[in-house]
């Protein structure tokens, strides 16, 4: 059974999924690869998984929140939970490219295949998969769509020089891809 409730967001409305104990599932209305929803899923507002998301959710887009500490189950190959598992490691207002995470994971020629598993990302925001950019610096392949890829993106930015009280937002940075 997978419980599922909408919630309200800044970037419109949020579909959040559950089997009860996690957080299997949050998409942005609209994405692509947007679940079906099926009989064996019911609306549910109040188990924990969602009480919990819909918190630190709220407190991310108010820049009160950097980490989400969620449980999430999320469904996929054992290729794309590795890649999953590493956006879980991108800091909070940075970026790195695909072809960095790509050789983080060992498979240095494996960006296209990094960027498809991200964007199957089935847990959007807290597992930040719009962190992932081109090694040029540009916004690519955002199933949330690129609108939406840059609102985040600079969303965090702003809570970065709030943070740290510098008047100029710091840039958008890759990790070292050496």
């Amino acid at each position: 059974m997978i419980y599922y409730r909408w919630l309200d967001s800044p970037l419109g409305e949020l579909l959040l999924a559950s089997n009860g104990r996690s957080l299997i599932g949050l998409y942005l209305k609209g994405q692509k690869f947007f679940p079906e929803q099926t009989e064996d899923w019911h609306k549910s507002e109040q188990i924990d998984p969602f009480v919990q998301t819909q918190e630190q959710i709220a407190e991310y887009f108010a820049h009160q929140r950097q980490h989400f500490d969620i449980p999430i189950e999320p469904q996929g190959t054992a290729f794309q939970k590795q890649v999953w598992q590493l956006l879980l490691q991108i800091p909070f207002g940075e970026t790195i490219s695909y072809g960095a995470l790509a050789k983080k994971i060992g498979k240095p020629v494996a960006s296209r295949a990094v960027g498809t598993a991200n964007g199957r990302n089935p847990i959007s925001i807290i597992v930040p998969c719009h962190r992932v950019i081109a090694s040029n610096g540009k916004l690519t392949g955002y199933a949330g769509g690129l609108d939406r890829k840059q609102w985040l993106l600079q969303h965090e930015q702003t809570k970065i020089a709030v943070n740290y009280f510098n008047p100029v937002p710091r840039a958008l940075a890759l990790f070292d891809e050496n």
